[in-house]
């Protein structure tokens, strides 16, 4: 049997068993019994695991599955992109645009209307959701815009690198003036969190991502060529710019979406491509692209099983436990490619 197959195949039973174990552990241990019964054969359970499972844990659980999936995807395609191992997702400010969108809504409502947006409940959710789209899209068309003026990559990734500078610090003239429930608010979003999608946004989350994601794989000639260098690929046929720009906005549109939802969240772009190309040993996007998603689900999956691991009341904020393993598995794979030369 091929290699690569069976990597993957192991990969798909890892994700298998992570779902489960991500719906039968928390601070609140459900047996496995119940598990297999409220999901299988829809015997019923008791109403404590019952709304566990169904209310919480397996939104989670699927969020997980597809948010991680698309932010290693997205960065794959910037380090491609830009030929930049410490490019991800947030590198051209996209992420910085939706914190930006959220920091107008959250950070003003209280100044402005009086009501603190927190408050609200699900409206006040509905409205971070479709702020942080906003802020995204917004940044995305700049880019995209900008995309079509410049010719270097680097050129872009610098203007990126600016809007996410001028994006931070205008969020930090915002706190400054907003109250300070309003900036808990903010703060606690930017943490991130696969919780905080959950009912029916769950699954339109999930289709969104379901559609998305698939659609990447149609890239995959693209991202090869752009691997071989501008020049090259030109030679070969491939019109540079509009690939570029369709990438962007491939990769744009799937942080925007988990932005909204999740909040910003590090370091699974970043590392997942450097962890498929050490373990598939290849940098053809036919393997590492679809190898990407698996990797990104399985490690959202131990991340979010990591934040509401049993003993710890409430939930760790997603980004400490993503920085905790993704830095260290960045840092291995740099010091095992040192070592080789």
């Amino acid at each position: 049997m091929n290699k690569h197959l069976i990597i993957f195949v192991l990969i798909f039973l890892l994700i298998i068993l992570l779902w489960i174990l991500n719906v039968m552990i928390g601070s609140v241990h459900v047996p496995f019994n119940d598990v297999y019964h409220l999901l299988v054969d829809g015997q019923d359970v008791g109403i404590i695991s019952r709304n566990i499972v169904l209310k919480s844990r397996i939104p989670q659980a699927m969020v997980a599955l597809v948010a991680g999936a698309g932010l290693a995807v997205s960065g794959l395609q910037m380090q491609t992109i830009f030929r930049n191992p410490l490019a991800g997702p947030s590198v051209l400010g996209i992420s910085s645009g939706a914190s930006l969108g959220v920091a107008f809504v959250v950070l003003l409502s209280g100044s402005i209307g009086g009501v603190a947006l927190s408050r609200l409940g699900i409206f006040g959710d509905v409205a971070m959701t479709s702020a942080a789209i906003i802020g995204s899209l917004a940044v995305m068309a700049l880019i995209v815009a900008v995309s079509q003026k410049v010719q270097g990559s680097v050129t872009l990734l610098i203007i990126g690198v600016m809007i996410g500078y001028l994006a931070t610090a205008i969020i930090g003239v915002l706190k400054f003036f907003s109250p300070e429930e309003d900036v808990k608010a903010f703060v606690v979003w930017g943490l991130g969190s696969f919780a905080r999608v959950s009912g029916g946004e769950m699954w339109l989350f999930v289709c969104i991502m379901g559609i998305l994601l698939p659609l990447q794989l149609l890239m995959v000639k693209t991202l090869n060529l752009l691997l071989l260098g501008d020049d090259y690929a030109r030679n070969l046929g491939l019109n540079v710019r509009r690939a570029r720009t369709l990438v962007i906005i491939a990769s744009g549109v799937l942080v925007a979406i988990i932005t909204a939802y999740c909040g910003p969240i590090m370091f699974i772009g970043l590392a997942v491509p450097h962890l498929c190309r050490s373990i598939f040993q290849t940098s053809d996007h036919r393997i590492l692209l679809p190898a990407t998603m698996l990797t990104g689900s399985l490690l959202a999956l131990v991340c979010n099983l990591l934040v509401r691991f049993p003993g710890i009341e409430g939930a760790l904020p997603v980004n400490s436990v993503t920085a905790l393993v993704g830095a260290p598995i960045v840092a291995s794979i740099i010091f095992s490619r040192q070592r080789k030369y």
